[in-house]
């Protein structure tokens, strides 16, 4: 840091502190503000100069790992995609991710996510037949935007059903819907993972607020385009009357397009096409 650099603002930084069990509370630090600082480079500065004991989880400093996700004045946030002259003046205040275990500091246990993605059958396609494997450019665009995913974790975060409702071990929250959205929507993948996001998932518990869309920093449409087209495809498929006759009828396995199902694959009988109605826009 140079004087040249410098804008002559000094910051205050309201950081909380603290362990699961022990003592937490917030400290105030003083920071020299930088043209084009982040709220990650504060950090880094009491890390450096005020306070080495203080912990915080990051690695690119270039948004694309999703490490340093916290609460900037009580919004989830990538510290290092926040810049201090976009934030109101006063105290900024930075607080770990609410919705997961707290470790030390900054820094939160995010593992439950890990064992919710384990729990999700990966991309399984038909038999290889010989025939050419082509796709459509209209399905590539909108699988694409599903697989901008940094996997910050920050809609997770936000979601009121892991945040204010404790319901986190019933729900797979907006990250995994976007995950099943983009396999449900692969025209080559043949499970149904319909009844495991309706079931395990806890799909209908999301009352589709756009809390998690807002807080994207790769701007996916995680509601518009994953959360509502699920919806729509588990509503065909469960409460459809004539889907469930014919199911009752024909007694299938959990695949589309009647293929047989994979030894230990997931899911609800298939309704004879790709993923039923509500396809949804990407």
């Amino acid at each position: 840091m140079t004087d040249g650099q410098l804008t002559g603002r000094t910051l205050t930084l309201r950081i909380f502190r603290g362990l699961p069990e022990g003592e937490q509370s917030y400290a105030t630090y003083a920071v020299p503000e930088v043209v084009g600082m982040v709220v990650l480079d504060a950090v880094h500065f009491v890390q450096r100069n005020l306070d080495t004991d203080l912990a915080c989880r990051w690695n690119c400093k270039a948004a694309k790992c999703g490490s340093c996700g916290a609460e900037v004045n009580g919004r989830p946030a990538l510290m290092c995609k926040t810049r201090v002259d976009t934030l109101s003046d006063g105290p900024i205040t930075v607080q770990p991710m609410r919705s997961f275990p707290l470790i030390k500091d900054l820094v939160t246990d995010v593992s439950r996510n890990y064992e919710i993605n384990r729990q999700i059958p990966q991309f399984t396609a038909a038999p290889d037949d010989g025939s050419p494997w082509r796709i459509d450019q209209m399905d590539i665009d909108r699988l694409y935007e599903f697989r901008r995913c940094i996997e910050c974790f920050l809609c997770q975060d936000v979601c009121h059903v892991n945040r204010s409702h404790a319901l986190a071990p019933q729900f797979f929250g907006p990250r995994f819907f976007v995950r099943v959205a983009g396999l449900e929507m692969h025209p080559k993948d043949i499970l149904d993972r319909r009844e495991l996001v309706r079931e395990e998932g806890g799909l209908g518990l999301c009352n589709i607020t756009k809390c998690c869309t807002e807080v994207c920093p790769e701007h996916i449409h995680i509601t518009d385009n994953a959360i509502i087209p699920l919806k729509e495809r588990v509503a065909d498929e469960h409460w459809d009357p004539l889907r469930r006759l014919a199911r009752r009828l024909r007694g299938g396995p959990g695949t589309r397009g009647g293929e047989a199902a994979p030894a230990g694959a997931l899911g609800g009988p298939g309704d004879g096409g790709e993923g039923g109605g509500g396809a949804g826009a990407a």
